[in-house]
């Protein structure tokens, strides 16, 4: 089948390029501890020649996984090229380095340039698949000739890591996060804080708020979080990729963030779990709507997670959620594809590469620290992604 897409013509330089080097300096994702066994069903090889549908970056060290080995035959070279979140870049980057290394002819790059640059990219046609971890709206996704399918292939917590010289623990209630963001706090010695943390010595010390100054479905997420939080900040400041923040400095990147806050005695900034957990940032207890203090685990996100039901088009936007051992901030990050391809060697490549990502691919993601899909959610992703090419049926159980 041929269909229309002014798919690139990725060059060398593209392909995927994953030296042990690059793994090593990749942050490691959210989630919390890596304890938690994945929920993900055992991984089946794929099956080329029928369209019917199943129904069904660093400091980590981890083993490279073979199981990628030859997930499809390819005759010619397919390069397959991904941009979006850093959110999952190490996750994604993971995944391309062992599906590039095991299977012939197939290479993938995936290049972490934010949620919004990688959506506008992928509403321009300039790659095969971006990445978010804010779901496509209606009026983006009506821009694209070529229909998308929205992917949610993992998910991971949001923290506020913080940067205090001798103060290991820090609880932060709903209010004093907001009016840290809002500027109404501004000093870690401030009463409201002590209020929430009795015993603990805060210092005279400015806070310094730092924040993403990229378009970022990480800050698409937190302030729609801090949004149902808080009226004061809905009216103020709102939500979205990009926002006027009243106070603080700007990173770029999970990544300029996470080393921003390591860099400014005082600072706090909201990144996901993995990047500082790579950092050794400390990370507060948030309270969430039931009233407790939740730190960031595997075990409390998947409590938030659980929570949640998938519609049919897997878009689902999760906001200061029940339970009392909910961590308040968690969200799905959502591969991009394409529903149709002009190419069936790419399209056949794409599910492949789904694929991986919802077997075997969810192992590697509990090495890394995000939290692996439900089984459910797996089932439902991977009938969703099946109808991209008919020339391959994905297997997950």
């Amino acid at each position: 089948m041929l269909f229309r897409l002014n798919a690139i013509n990725p060059s060398s330089r593209f392909v995927a390029r994953f030296s042990a080097l690059a793994l090593s300096l990749s942050l490691a994702a959210c989630g919390g501890s890596n304890t938690t066994t994945t929920t993900a069903p055992t991984p089946a090889t794929g099956t080329e020649g029928t369209s019917t549908a199943t129904n069904n970056t660093t400091g980590a060290t981890t083993t490279p996984n073979t199981a990628a080995a030859q997930l499809i035959s390819l005759e010619q070279p397919v390069a397959l090229i991904g941009a979006g979140a850093s959110f999952p870049a190490p996750l994604y980057q993971r995944w391309a380095s062992d599906i590039s290394s095991s299977t012939k002819n197939l290479q993938i790059d995936y290049q972490s340039v934010g949620s919004g640059a990688g959506v506008e990219r992928f509403v321009q046609g300039l790659v095969q698949f971006g990445a978010s971890d804010v779901a496509m709206t209606d009026e983006e996704i009506a821009k694209v000739p070529n229909g998308v399918l929205l992917l949610p292939m993992t998910a991971g917590s949001i923290v506020l890591a913080y940067n205090i010289p001798d103060v290991a623990e820090v609880k932060l209630s709903q209010q004093n996060l907001i009016d840290i963001f809002l500027g109404k706090i501004t000093n870690w010695n401030d009463p409201a804080l002590a209020t929430d943390n009795p015993g603990v010595t805060f210092p005279d010390l400015p806070i310094q708020v730092i924040y993403r100054s990229d378009g970022s479905g990480t800050t698409g997420v937190f302030t729609k979080n801090l949004s149902a939080m808080s009226e004061d900040w809905k009216n103020s400041v709102g939500e979205g990729k990009t926002v006027q923040w009243p106070v603080g400095i700007g990173g770029k990147g999970n990544e300029g963030v996470t080393a921003q806050i390591g860099q400014t005695p005082g600072g706090i900034g909201y990144v996901e779990y993995g990047f500082a957990k790579n950092a050794n940032l400390k990370t507060a207890s948030l309270q969430n709507k039931a009233g407790s203090f939740v730190k960031a685990t595997d075990e409390s996100a998947a409590k938030t997670l659980e929570s949640v039901e998938l519609p049919e088009n897997l878009r689902a936007f999760i906001t200061n959620p029940e339970g009392a051992q909910s961590y308040p901030i968690v969200t799905y990050s959502w591969i991009m594809a394409y529903q149709k391809y002009d190419k069936p060697e790419i399209a056949k490549s794409v599910e492949a590469m789904i694929q991986y990502g919802l077997t075997e691919g969810q192992k590697t993601s509990a090495q890394l620290g995000y939290i692996p899909l439900p089984a459910a959610v797996v089932k439902k992703v991977a009938a969703k992604a099946d109808q991209i090419s008919p020339d391959f049926t994905i297997k997950v159980e």
